[in-house]
């Protein structure tokens, strides 16, 4: 089984726009599709999305890159404060698909698949891709096989 987490691409600054509605900048953009070049020929079966515009901007874009036939799943369970213990209840009977979400989760979900609870979060920049292997999804027993940074 194979696991890929991408955080989203660099987003506008905080203003006056709720966090939910911050959307890629030119620069996440151009990040977003140097990192999509790195899913090329990998077999994936699904694409799930925080409903953060950022992280469904970044979604869409993988998937106009990779030309993926399947329509992105949106679910709550990506958004940033979310406990990898819910995420990881949400993965027990999915392979070889591809989360896009947001920090902190995307560092402590990482962490949390290879070590299990109380380690430190990977550090991962925007549009970072990570890639998890296993044989099956067990808390602590995934292994990392590398991060990806644009």
């Amino acid at each position: 089984m194979k696991l890929w987490v991408l955080r989203h691409g660099e987003a506008e600054p905080y203003g006056s726009r709720p966090d939910s509605e911050r959307a890629l900048t030119s620069h996440g953009r151009e990040e977003v599709l140097r990192s999509a070049a790195n899913l090329i020929g990998q077999p994936l079966t699904a694409i799930y999305a925080s409903p953060y515009l950022r992280a469904q901007e970044t979604a869409q874009l993988v998937r106009e890159a990779l030309g993926f036939g399947p329509e992105i799943r949106t679910v709550e369970w990506l958004t940033p404060e979310t406990d990898p213990d819910k995420v990881s209840e949400q993965l027990v009977s999915v392979s070889d698909v591809l989360l896009v979400s947001h920090n902190p989760l995307v560092g402590n979900l990482l962490s949390y698949l290879q070590h299990g609870a109380g380690h430190p979060p990977e550090k991962v920049s925007t549009a970072g891709l990570a890639e998890l292997k296993g044989d099956e999804l067990l808390i602590g027993s995934m292994k990392l096989n590398g991060i990806k940074h644009p």
